[in-house]
């Protein structure tokens, strides 16, 4: 049973009254702004903001708010804010009701953004982009959630800083921005009193860190549990590797591709793939070629190392299982071709820090990604 847990007595529970009453009213109507929380969040989202990743930062407050699934804000307390108090919509256009205004930030433990598409309503971003500053002022650490980043670096929060951005969302940041250092391998990134979360599952994560640093691990732990989200408490994580075929302009070219990301243990040889794709084989290695400044085969070979790195960097499987999971021939092909790569042996990859691994993993898909802005493809 959970520390706080009432024993189970009788299946019927006479009405709430006094204290019991304003408690029970709390969790329907939202957090009582008289009472101090061991966890407060003050949340921002942006119009077409992402609800996966709103709800799944939230959803973890509210289950370690409380004992069992009562969701009481007793523990945790969260406050949906916008600048009139208006509803804010969500890119899948479920609107979500502000419960005030903006308020005092210093009110806040944390205050955050949370962001989706990057076509939205610029007053609306401009709006929460100086609440941000407010809250910079007045000492309180900000978060960012999914795109959010875009707009803490509109604010001018973010020079210098280590910020995480989704890998589809990475180019644009590379366009938007020098002053940050931009890092698609990780969930969530903490740089000082910014924390920043590619969205996602990754949003219960970054609950999960606060929680547990404010209210205790085994809340932390709890919330997670409940919502079937695997793996450390406050543990960032990586990010799954993007797939390929969405930077891919030519449909035929995009559609190989796809086909190839799903049969990495047993690629097909270009002639099964044009035929699949419905056009020559000449056809479908100039595709490559035009598309990826490359040859069949050599994307072939890139890719499934890329996705070998990852498993390398990431997993505890054995070399082995990853050189079959990758398509080569025998394990020192693999170790080969890796080493030439990536200047490592698979081995040795896996030998160095966790912070090594995510830079390892930060320069290739940093230079993976300025190369296809520049037109030029990677050479495995």
């Amino acid at each position: 049973m959970i520390d706080g847990d009432a024993p189970k007595t009788d299946s019927v529970r006479p009405a709430a009254t006094g204290a019991a009453a304003e408690r029970l009213r709390g969790s329907i109507a939202g957090p009582d702004p008289g009472r101090r929380r061991a966890l407060s969040v003050g949340i921002a989202p942006l119009p077409r903001f992402t609800l996966n990743a709103f709800a799944s930062f939230v959803d973890a407050l509210r289950l370690a708010a409380d004992e069992r699934d009562r969701s009481r804000p007793i523990q945790c307390a969260w406050t949906v804010m916008s600048e009139t108090g208006q509803p804010i919509q969500a890119s899948c256009g479920v609107e979500v009701s502000a419960q005030s205004r903006f308020q005092d930030p210093a009110v806040f433990d944390y205050v955050m953004v949370v962001g989706g598409l990057l076509e939205h309503d610029m007053t609306a971003d401009a709006a929460v982009a100086r609440y941000l500053q407010r809250a910079d002022a007045a000492g309180v650490p900000i978060i960012g959630l999914c795109t959010g980043v875009f707009t803490m670096i509109r604010a001018g929060l973010m020079r210098g800083r280590r910020c995480c951005v989704s890998w589809l969302h990475y180019h644009d940041l590379l366009e938007a921005s020098e002053e940050v250092v931009p890092d698609a391998s990780q969930l969530f990134v903490v740089d000082g009193n910014r924390i920043t979360c590619a969205g996602g599952i990754g949003s219960a994560r970054v609950a999960a860190r606060l929680i547990e640093k404010h209210v205790g691990r085994d809340w932390a732990q709890k919330a997670l549990s409940i919502m079937m989200v695997d793996g450390g408490r406050g543990a960032a994580g990586p990010q799954p590797q993007p797939p390929v075929a969405l930077t891919a302009k030519n449909p035929r070219v995009a559609r190989a591709i796809s086909i190839l990301e799903q049969n990495l243990s047993d690629p097909p040889t270009i002639e099964a793939l044009a035929e699949q794709v419905h056009i020559s084989r000449r056809q479908l290695e100039r595709g490559f070629r035009e598309e990826l400044d490359m040859s069949f085969g050599d994307f072939s070979r890139r890719l499934r190392l890329d996705h070998g790195l990852w498993l390398v960097l990431t997993t505890d499987r054995s070399i082995l299982d990853v050189t079959v999971e990758c398509g080569f021939t025998g394990q020192s092909h693999f170790a080969t071709l890796f080493r030439r790569a990536y200047g490592l042996s698979p081995t040795q990859a896996r030998k160095l820090s966790r912070r090594e691994r995510e830079r390892m993993l930060e320069r290739a898909l940093h230079l993976r990604s300025r190369e296809r802005v520049a037109g030029v493809a990677l050479r495995g």
